[in-house]
């Protein structure tokens, strides 16, 4: 019913909806009935849609990663055969351990920039979305957990800042644990590496970075900056996830001692990180962990640790989002 000028809907008894010929004529309201009921038909496309898409992208990542295991299973299952069941326990523990510091610093940055979550939802969201690091390409657990964010009323920005966040804060923690576990003499050149990482870790710096980007990308500026306490907060989540890490790879080759494992596995996955093009750092990792390793093992056995320690790291990937996705699966995530 219009409400533009003077007329029958300044009087109430002719807006009322037994009144008028827009009430008693089918036509009148024809038009409107149908686009509601366009609009109901409409809307549970969206949600079906969506669930397709997640199915696609868990197979598909479920896929690159059994292909990684079955390209090199022979070597996978020798490397598995020289171990016990008490290592492999241990280890596959250990790895849950990290991937869940992992899962805390980018909840903190999250958190931090204005977007705190519960912590079931945001494993959800987290280790489902970091089974897209399986597929070739470094966009799919970002665009994963935008879009399951998204559910949760986490704007786009804000979760691709969060997870690009965590590249440096992961490298320059793991930098720092090789020098500090692997010896300054052999290492020290990674010092030159470190200052410009720690100046991209000052929140003024990072969120100077940000809204650049925002603004380049033609979107809305965050509207919380990072800061300096979410900052300490993450590295100290991204440290323990590295001693973690460690461990796990200690119950795996306990030759070294626990600090030179913690040091080879920082060390291994921080040249893993800065390969995008590879699944996960495929290849790249378990070529400096066998490089890392040499002082300690000959060539075939730190190939059989590498490849061990890759299939673990697989198995808790699974082992976290089948978990997160069990706890929220009465969620609407």
């Amino acid at each position: 019913m219009s409400t533009s000028g003077p007329g029958p809907a300044s009087n109430p008894e002719a807006a009322a909806p037994s009144d008028g010929p827009a009430a008693r004529h089918p036509a009148a309201t024809g038009p409107q009935q149908g686009d509601a009921a366009s609009a109901g038909a409409s809307r549970p496309r969206r949600p079906v849609v969506r669930k397709v898409v997640r199915y696609a992208f868990l197979l598909v990542a479920l896929g690159y990663g059994a292909w990684t295991v079955a390209g090199q299973w022979d070597a996978v299952v020798a490397g598995f055969a020289r171990l016990s069941w008490l290592a492999l326990a241990g280890g596959l523990a250990a790895v849950v351990v990290a991937l869940l510091g992992a899962m805390l610093t980018w909840r903190t940055l999250l958190s931090d920039l204005g977007s705190p979550l519960p912590l079931r939802p945001a494993a959800k969201v987290f280790f489902v979305g970091q089974l897209g690091k399986y597929i070739p390409g470094a966009v799919w657990p970002v665009l994963a957990q935008m879009e399951m964010g998204r559910d949760l009323g986490v704007p786009r920005s804000r979760s691709a800042a969060a997870f690009f966040l965590m590249m440096p804060i992961q490298l320059a923690t793991g930098l720092l644990v090789t020098l500090v576990t692997l010896g300054w003499d052999r290492y020290g050149w990674l010092l030159l590496i470190i200052p410009l990482l720690l100046v991209l870790l000052e929140p003024k710096v990072i969120n100077a970075l940000i809204g650049y980007a925002l603004r380049r990308l033609k979107r809305e500026p965050l509207e919380r900056p990072l800061t300096r306490r979410g900052m300490l907060i993450a590295l100290g989540w991204a440290l323990a996830g590295w001693l973690s890490y460690g461990v796990h790879l200690y119950f795996i080759a306990p030759q070294g001692g626990l600090p030179f494992a913690v040091g080879a596995f920082a060390l291994s996955w921080c040249l893993g990180i800065m390969t995008f093009v590879v699944p996960a750092g495929a290849g790249v990792r378990e070529v400096a962990m066998v490089a890392v390793l040499a002082p300690q093992l000959d060539r075939g056995s730190a190939i059989a640790v590498a490849l061990s320690s890759r299939i673990v790291i697989i198995v808790g990937d699974l082992i976290c989002a089948g978990l997160a996705g069990i706890a929220t699966r009465r969620d609407s995530v």
